[in-house]
């Protein structure tokens, strides 16, 4: 099982699918609560360089309040993250698979909401 939804998009920049990715968050309902430019941490920490690659942080907080009342720790495993890199193809965008990050809790009741933020997350892949 991939633990990633995944799709190229090709012949634009990082920030053009940065601002196409969170508009289709958004939509699906699904809000950025953390940002983190790998690249430019890289850069700073390590001062190594590589290719643009982003990590957005994503909350659906009415799933997100529905996991929690069925599994208070699940809050180990959120948020959504997606991710944004820089590939010879093009931008490569990709959200975590819920079903694939939630299979190690033993919670169906779980496992149909996570199903259910699979869904919308391949909707947000699907549009940008």
């Amino acid at each position: 099982m991939s633990y990633t939804l995944t799709r190229v998009i090709s012949g634009t920049e990082m920030d053009a699918v940065d601002a196409r990715t969170r508009a289709a968050l958004t939509d699906k309902g699904f809000g950025v609560l953390t940002e983190i430019d790998v690249q430019a941490t890289m850069k700073k920490k390590l001062d190594r360089d590589m290719p643009g690659y982003r990590i957005l942080g994503t909350c659906n907080p009415n799933m997100a309040w529905d996991a929690i009342k069925m599994e208070p720790r699940v809050g180990a495993m959120l948020p959504c993250n997606v991710i944004l890199r820089e590939i010879d193809e093009g931008i490569e965008l990709s959200a975590v698979d819920p079903v694939a990050s939630m299979s190690g809790i033993d919670n169906d009741s779980l496992k149909t909401v996570a199903d259910e933020v699979r869904k919308l997350l391949q909707n947000v892949v699907d549009a940008v």
